[in-house]
């Protein structure tokens, strides 16, 4: 069994809807569960939110908070998660915004990634560093640390 298949039969046995608010990852989280059949039952959506705008005008993010601390942050993670449930009929949402590469900066280096969970009532959010793996590389470990907390967050709705 995947991941992503073990995601999909806790949000079927718990009757939950997801969304997914991607940013670095550009739709894999949601590609990786709508490639399994009947995935229909709990997917309500994904936003691909790439720009500054588009996370402003999709999901609500914040201008203030994009300017304060910039797109890879906690804060615009958590914005993400919870826009994506209010614009959405989803329960749960996942976010996910960060720096890919190649490239990034000594604040900002290339690996990091922000993620936030939302059950609707409360948000998590946390920062995971993981290194100038490559694009490609960081892209998958994102996409796979967020069908994780998926998982989790399921688990205790």
């Amino acid at each position: 069994m995947s991941l992503a298949n073990d995601v999909l039969e806790a949000a079927k046995s718990k009757g939950v809807m997801i969304a997914t608010a991607e940013s670095c990852t550009g739709g894999l989280v949601f590609a990786a569960l709508t490639d399994i059949a009947g995935s229909s039952a709990v997917m309500e959506r994904g936003f691909v939110t790439y720009t500054n705008d588009a996370k402003q005008e999709m999901l609500g993010v914040s201008s203030k908070t994009l300017d304060a601390v910039g797109a890879v942050s906690e804060d615009v993670a958590k914005e993400m998660a919870e826009g994506a449930v209010s614009n959405s009929k989803a329960q749960i949402a996942v976010s996910i915004t960060g720096i890919a590469g190649p490239g990034g900066s000594e604040h900002k280096p290339e690996g990091r990634v922000c993620f936030g969970i939302t059950n609707g009532k409360s948000t998590i959010t946390e920062t995971v560093e993981f290194g100038a793996l490559g694009r490609e590389n960081v892209r998958k470990a994102a996409q796979n640390h967020a069908l994780s907390l998926l998982q989790k967050a399921i688990s205790q709705y």
